[in-house]
């Protein structure tokens, strides 16, 4: 059990690290003007339409980093920071989520296998915190609950490593396109770069910490069913 709050207390301190590198990377580098001038807007909408994506429209979305692109509808939707912006910053995380309709123009494995699993994950999420705390409760009693609740979770930890290559791959066209298409140069690509390298690392961070949170549970399965 100690071992398991060290673990915790860890990935709770890394995730803290990579979160606040992430906002002072953005931080910065909103602040240093793209040479072209132009904005996240314009930046998601000649990505879309060099890769023949006509039907994705690019809209402006309430709040900081709520950037994300919604296969649903098919819209690309920027935070205002991002959508009227002119920064390094803006151009990168314009083009990252322009990367995930690119992905879904293209039929991309990771995209499809996440999209299928997203009614699974929501399903899971809205129950999981209650049927895991009753499994442990009721371990000895009834301890199929608890494994039903490591099901549960173990979907939304399968989600978050789907995740990863979706993110990574995101970023790397984002990054082939800003250089071929000129948008970044020499000076600038760098620095696009190391902002989408810093939000990648949150996905990863979160990835490992569910994983060590689901082995947590499936110890505490064996263990209670050992004592029985």
């Amino acid at each position: 059990m100690s071992m398991y709050w060290i673990i915790f207390i860890g990935f709770a301190l890394l995730s803290w690290l990579v979160s606040s590198r992430l906002k002072n990377k953005f931080e910065k580098y909103s602040k240093i003007p793209m040479p072209n001038g132009m904005t996240g807007k314009d930046v998601a909408e000649k990505m879309l339409h060099d890769n023949g994506i006509y039907d994705v429209k690019v809209i402006s979305t309430p709040g900081h980093l709520t950037d994300h692109y919604n296969p649903a509808n098919q819209t690309v939707n920027l935070s205002e920071s991002v959508y009227y912006s002119n920064s390094i910053a803006a151009a990168a995380v314009a083009a990252h989520e322009c990367g995930h309709a690119v992905q879904h123009a293209t039929s991309y494995a990771p995209l499809k296998m996440r999209s299928a699993l997203v009614p699974v994950v929501s399903f899971a999420s809205n129950i999981m915190t209650w049927v895991l705390l009753g499994g442990m409760l009721l371990i000895h009693q009834f301890p199929q609950l608890l494994l039903f609740g490591i099901i549960l979770f173990a979907s939304t930890t399968l989600f978050s490593f789907i995740t990863l290559p979706v993110e990574i791959n995101a970023s790397q066209r984002a990054l082939v396109w800003l250089s071929r298409a000129g948008i970044t140069n020499v000076s600038t690509h760098g620095m696009a770069e190391d902002a989408l390298r810093s939000a990648a690392y949150t996905y990863v961070v979160a990835a490992l910490g569910s994983l060590a949170t689901l082995l947590y549970y499936i110890m505490i399965f064996l263990g209670g069913r050992s004592r029985d």
